[in-house]
């Protein structure tokens, strides 16, 4: 059965549709009307979630920020956003639906969300990720990023280090090809279906 998404006032904001062959994700700029949605998955998956307030003074920043959300029957399934600085893009936070992860979502936003910082001129990127989440690390890989270094106590409310990853050189040819190869494996996947590595 689709999930409901509701706050404590007993608002609907959103129904999750269920994971199915043959949805259609599609990858577009998040806007202040997404905003909420965003919100109410972050509440879900995160202990310490972002507030909506926080959602949007990011996006009143748009020459330096890139936020995107994934859409399944017009409804937000996951959402990706990154800060751009000096030529390097810091990847601020990624989040998906339960019910979406490990289905093609991260690998769908992520690829769109490089492909916007490169147009922009990064020519490097960062982010942090939770030293347990093997399976973000795996994803994060794939797009080029290396384990850099370690950032003690990085999320307190789990009492857990952050792992530092960067990708450098993301503004080369040979970078570029790595985004073409990730294309050709989104594109073989069908959208809800596992993606490859759960399928292993």
């Amino acid at each position: 059965m689709p999930v409901s998404l509701r706050r404590a006032r007993g608002l609907l904001w959103a129904t999750i549709p269920e994971p199915r062959d043959g949805a259609v994700v599609d990858v577009v700029a998040m806007r202040r009307r997404h905003v909420r949605h965003v919100v109410a998955i972050e509440e879900r998956i995160f202990p310490r979630p972002w507030s909506s307030a926080l959602y949007l003074s990011e996006l009143s920043s748009p020459s330096t920020r890139v936020y995107l959300v994934a859409l399944v029957d017009g409804v937000v399934v996951g959402y990706v956003g990154a800060m751009l600085v000096a030529g390097e893009g810091h990847v601020t936070t990624v989040g998906v639906a339960p019910e979406w992860q490990r289905r093609g979502v991260g690998i769908h936003m992520l690829h769109r969300l490089v492909h916007e910082l490169r147009e922009r001129g990064a020519h490097a990127l960062t982010l942090e990720v939770r030293m347990s989440n093997r399976g973000a690390q795996q994803l994060y890989a794939l797009f080029g990023f290396v384990p850099a270094g370690v950032r003690k106590d990085y999320y307190p409310e789990v009492k857990e280090d952050g792992l530092v990853m960067w990708a450098h050189d993301v503004d080369s040819a040979d970078y570029g090809e790595r985004l073409a190869r990730i294309a050709e494996r989104i594109a073989r996947q069908r959208p809800g279906e596992p993606d490859e590595e759960q399928r292993r």
